[in-house]
Parts: structure tokens; C-alpha cells; sequence
């Protein structure tokens, strides 16, 4: 190597290095500081590409559990409401049973037919108000479908018309029950009391199909509830599962990058020494000048 004043050979060398070792201190600083080895397109352009894909389904599984979230709720409503509608069912058979005693005195008569009253409007209270987020599934006989899963996936929630409010009437696929007085005076024996609520032109109401429609609806609301919980839990596995994939592919192992980043700390401050050393290199050339 001839000895210039004009070239720095062992320099060039040292600064090459140097230049190096800054580059890669750099990328293990990014990827300790963000924690991602893949942390942009410039750093992996494929893998960055997948892991952007797999986000991307994360987000549709956080939407879908948010949207099952919400039919728990519609359904939780529906199950209580129901529940009360039965239990209002029953009291209206111990009622229609009393009031088919023949014994009873004008007064007695009316007493029951204002507790009928009374326990009908109660059924029509649990009906208006099983909603939740403005839907219901008592108020209509067209199924609703909800969102599954991230493909366009749904389930189908039965629902039934169990009431009309508006009309005053219970209702269950037509007329279930007209609540006048002048219908409960016809009930005059115990036959009749357990059998059917009433006429209405000429039509007999059978207080058994009403209740068969809430018990249906109960077990199908149940059935449904069981799905939509279990689908909930699955998304949340799908997400937390492709979560694990997405880190797989881009996540840093911060303890070999710790280790990197020393061994890179410890190169920097060699190649900045050795590139002084060569630095000093010509000024030895001004002892032959002396």
C-alpha cells in the first residue's frame, strides 16, 4: 500500500465498516424500540403484506364479536320477557279456572275479570318493551338474521308476533285473545274458563295455543342464546389465535436483539477508534520531512 497524503486506503476501510455497523445499530434499535422485526414494508415487504391481511380479519372478528354482543343482549331481554309472559299465562288459567265457578257472585265475577284484565295488559307490557338496541323478536313473525363471522356469515333468529298492542289484542299468528269484559261473561264453566279466553266474531281463542307459542318461542330463544355464545367464544379464539400468527410472522425477539444491540454498541465504538487510528495514518509521512 503505497504511503499518500491524497488517499487513505485503511480509512476508507474503517469508514466503510463503520457505515456498516451504524446501518445494521439502526435496524436493531428500530426493532427493539418498536418491538416489531417487521415493522413496515421497507423492513419485509411480503410478510408485512400478510400481517396487514391477518390484521385486517382481526378487525372483521372484533366487529362481529361487537354485533354478537349486541343479539346476547336482544336475546337475554327476549328470555325474560318471556319468562314473564309464562308466568302471567299461568296466573291467567288460575283466574279463567275461578271464573269458571258458577257460584260466584256479581262481584266476585268482576274482581276476576279485573285481575284478567290487569295480567293481559301485563303481557302486552313484556311484549312493547323486549327490545333492545330499537329490535324485538315478539313483534313480528319474519326471522332476523345477525352476522357470524367476518365472511358474511349469519344466524337466523326465530321470532314469533306473540302481541299487537296497537289493536289491544294478543296475538299470536291471528287472533289469541280479545280482553273485554263482555267476552270473560261468557266464561261460564270451568271447561270453557281453561280452554279459550273468548270469542271474537264467531272465532274460538285457545288459551293453550298462546301458551304452546310462548313455550316454542322460549326454547328457540334458549337454542338461539346457546348459539350466539358459543359463536362469540369461538370468534374471540379466531381473533386471539390469528393475533398469535400475526406476531409469529413480525414480532422482534427483544432478547436477541438485546444482545445484537450490545455486540453492535461495543462494534460502533471499535470501527469509530480504528477509523482515528487511520485517520493519524499520513501524519507519519511528516517525520521524513523533519
Amino acid at each position: 500500500m503505497a504511503n499518500s497524503v491524497n488517499s487513505n486506503m485503511g480509512a476508507t476501510i474503517a469508514l466503510q465498516s463503520l457505515n456498516r455497523t451504524n446501518s445494521e445499530l439502526a435496524s436493531v434499535q428500530k426493532r427493539v424500540s418498536t418491538g416489531f422485526r417487521v415493522s413496515d414494508a421497507k423492513d419485509d415487504g411480503a410478510a408485512f403484506a400478510v400481517a396487514q391481511g391477518l390484521r385486517a380479519d382481526v378487525k372483521g372478528n372484533e366487529a362481529v364479536g361487537e354485533r354478537l354482543s349486541v343479539t346476547k343482549g336482544l336475546l337475554s331481554v327476549t328470555q325474560e320477557a318471556l319468562k314473564g309472559i309464562s308466568e302471567s299465562v299461568g296466573d291467567i288459567k288460575k283466574v279463567l279456572v275461578k271464573l269458571g265457578d258458577a257460584n260466584l257472585s256479581s262481584d266476585e265475577r268482576t274482581q276476576y275479570q279485573n285481575d284478567y284484565l290487569a295480567l293481559t295488559k301485563d303481557i302486552e307490557k313484556y311484549i312493547g318493551q323486549a327490545t333492545f338496541g330499537g329490535n324485538s323478536l315478539l313483534d313480528t313473525s319474519t326471522a332476523t338474521s345477525v352476522i357470524s363471522d367476518s365472511s358474511g356469515g349469519t344466524i337466523s333468529l326465530t321470532e314469533k308476533e306473540l302481541g299487537n298492542t296497537a289493536t289491544g289484542a294478543l296475538r299470536v299468528n291471528g287472533l289469541v285473545g280479545a280482553n273485554d269484559t263482555a267476552t270473560l261473561a261468557l266464561i261460564d264453566t270451568s271447561a270453557e274458563a281453561i280452554a279459550k279466553l273468548g270469542e271474537t266474531g264467531g272465532s274460538t281463542t285457545e288459551l293453550a295455543d298462546f301458551e304452546k307459542a310462548v313455550n316454542d318461542q322460549l326454547a328457540a330463544v334458549g337454542a338461539n342464546s346457546r348459539t350466539v355464545e358459543n359463536q362469540d367464544a369461538f370468534i374471540k379464539v379466531l381473533a386471539d389465535t390469528i393475533s398469535d400468527g400475526i406476531g409469529s410472522i413480525v414480532d422482534a425477539d427483544l432478547a436477541k436483539e438485546s444482545a445484537k444491540l450490545q455486540a453492535l454498541q461495543i462494534r460502533q465504538q471499535l470501527g469509530t477508534q480504528t477509523l482515528s487510528i487511520a485517520n493519524q495514518s499520513p501524519s507519519i509521512l511528516l517525520s521524513l520531512f523533519k
